[in-house]
């Protein structure tokens, strides 16, 4: 007998929706490629420029913009797992992501939320953070976590670190995880080598995946250089999501936003290759559309739907594992 998960998993591994055809991909990779070689990516980072220097690219010092020649972003491409496994504490919840296969994550990272007794809205905890990373590991449609909310009780200087000890307290499933400079990246990465034994034993079976957004457009600020090389290291999984604003930071055209999403990713996972070949890399989104009426960045939209789509088939053009925010 088969039951409704066994096949919701082969649904989910067989799905999938074509947003472009191949001609229409390469004309947007070969339109990124002219934006990284010409254009090039603001890099604020002395150790990021550094090793993107010694890695053959165009490094102007005085203004921190770096210039990507077309062989070596498809070099850092050729380097990239096109599978990985974002591992459980327990070995049953472990996702191996890449190909056509879809799991589903929580998503964040809010300040705030509704209080279950009172009703009220009110700045969130790591009580709340440790509460939904215990749901989470209950639900059996959820393959990652990712909190929602942060913990506002504690420091700005360590409220990430509190997060994780959370997380790893209250659920056995992979954690996608914000960090928010290379230090405290590496104190994530120390905190998850002690839970899997080692960092040796955290390189084989990554409990944690790193999340770094590139600031639109066309920009890799310090602390999400930092990040990414941090991860790169240590051989973690590094989630480089764009979260261009189509019309704001990027021209509204859908083409045209898809471009500047993909030069921006491209550039963080050269960065991560050059730091370490064969880092496990994940082509990120959170792109989407800003509403010029109230100047927001808005979800839950036709266009961030189409965005996320359009992503997850480029991705699936360079053979790379994705992760997008839903529509």
């Amino acid at each position: 007998m088969v039951n409704n998960l066994d096949i919701k998993k082969g649904l989910a591994a067989c799905w999938g929706l074509k947003t472009f055809s191949r001609d229409v991909l390469e004309k947007i990779h070969a339109a990124t490629l002219d934006v990284l070689r010409s254009t090039g990516v603001r890099v604020d980072s002395e150790e990021a420029l550094g090793i993107l220097d010694k890695g053959g690219c165009q490094v102007n010092k005085k203004t921190a913009v770096v210039k990507f020649p077309d062989h070596l972003v498809m070099q850092a491409l050729s380097m990239c797992p096109s599978q990985l496994l974002l591992a459980g504490r327990n070995k049953e919840n472990d996702f191996l992501m890449g190909g056509r296969a879809v799991g589903f994550t929580t998503f964040g990272t809010g300040v705030q939320t509704e209080d279950l007794e009172t009703g009220k809205i009110r700045d969130s905890t790591k009580g709340d953070v440790a509460r939904i990373a215990r749901l989470t590991d209950a639900l059996e449609h959820m393959d990652i976590l990712s909190s929602p909310v942060a913990a506002r009780d504690k420091p700005d200087a360590s409220f990430e670190l509190h997060m994780y000890e959370a997380a790893l307290l209250n659920c056995t499933k992979h954690y996608d995880c914000d960090a928010e400079n290379g230090e405290r990246a590496h104190q994530i990465i120390e905190m998850a080598a002690v839970v899997a034994g080692g960092m040796e034993n955290l390189k084989q079976r990554p409990l944690l995946s790193l999340c770094a957004c590139p600031t639109s457009p066309l920009q890799l600020i310090e602390t999400c250089a930092d990040v990414i090389v941090e991860a790169a290291k240590h051989w973690v999984p590094i989630n480089v999501l764009s979260m261009v604003m189509a019309g704001a930071t990027s021209p509204i055209s859908l083409s045209g936003a898809l471009v500047t999403h993909n030069a921006e990713v491209l550039s963080g996972i050269v960065l991560a290759q050059m730091t370490n070949s064969g880092t496990p890399v994940i082509y990120g989104s959170s792109s989407t559309t800003f509403d010029m009426r109230f100047g927001t960045a808005v979800v839950g939209v036709p266009e961030m739907a189409m965005i996320s789509a359009a992503a997850a088939d480029l991705a699936n053009f360079y053979g790379l594992p994705s992760y997008v925010a839903g529509g």
